[in-house]
């Protein structure tokens, strides 16, 4: 991670606590892989300089609950933010050169195909399903002189192998299957195994056989034997 694309995102993360938003945001995608090095501190965990990436996500799990009227575009635009839209649905995400800022929420019953508005933030998200594996379980880890909060890693990791097998970019897939893999050893190293059990456990079996298909491709053994356990 470039130390200016650290920077960055740090200021806007300030800037979404001082505006009072920062707690109705989810960090996921390959920052929340970044900032799990609290979690994992004093346990062997991923080099962060292999997690670098211009996309920031944040997941809205619950837009109702905003209270705080903040248009982001307006927030950060003297940081050089710009609106852009994408694909012909008109999906906005707010474009640095050096990050790009995408706002999702879950995707309920048959879903929509088109953006979710989201008035309060000046912006629209994006729908997408098994976004609630992400927000069913979460952590908060202190960053500067605040809390961010992050999916557990247990979460990240098992969703990450669910949805690599549906990236069309082979390498886009096999970076996520990569970090979900380290991330469960951190676990396991850490002693978390039975929570990898148990998030596992908790997941639609149509879900749980996504995973184990995924798991089928790599030669880590050890992980299918925790999940497949009784």
């Amino acid at each position: 991670m470039e130390k200016k694309q650290y920077e960055l995102c740090l200021e806007i993360l300030k800037r979404f606590q001082k505006a009072g938003i920062l707690n109705d945001f989810i960090l996921i995608g390959s920052w929340s892989a970044y900032f799990y090095n609290e979690y994992f501190a004093g346990t062997k965990y991923l080099d962060r300089a292999a997690l670098k990436t211009r996309d920031i996500d944040f997941l809205i799990d619950n837009p109702a609950k905003i209270k705080h009227e903040v248009n982001l575009p307006e927030l950060l635009g003297d940081l050089g933010f710009i609106i852009i839209y994408k694909g012909e649905k008109g999906y906005i995400k707010l474009e640095h050169p050096d990050l790009l800022l995408e706002f999702l929420v879950l995707e309920k019953g048959r879903g929509i195909d088109k953006p979710f508005p989201l008035p309060k933030l000046g912006i629209n998200a994006v729908a997408l399903r098994f976004l609630n594996f992400l927000s069913a379980k979460t952590i908060k880890v202190k960053v500067g002189d605040f809390y961010v909060t992050l999916p557990h890693p247990a979460n990240f990791a098992l969703h990450k192998l669910i949805i690599f097998q549906r990236r069309l970019k082979e390498d886009k897939a096999a970076k996520d299957r990569n970090i979900a893999i380290e991330i469960l050893k951190s676990l396991m190293n850490k002693g978390e195994s039975s929570v990898i059990k148990q998030v596992f456990s908790s997941i639609p079996k149509k879900w749980q056989n996504r995973i184990i298909r995924g798991l089928d491709k790599t030669e880590d053994r050890n992980i299918l034997a925790i999940l497949t356990s009784p």
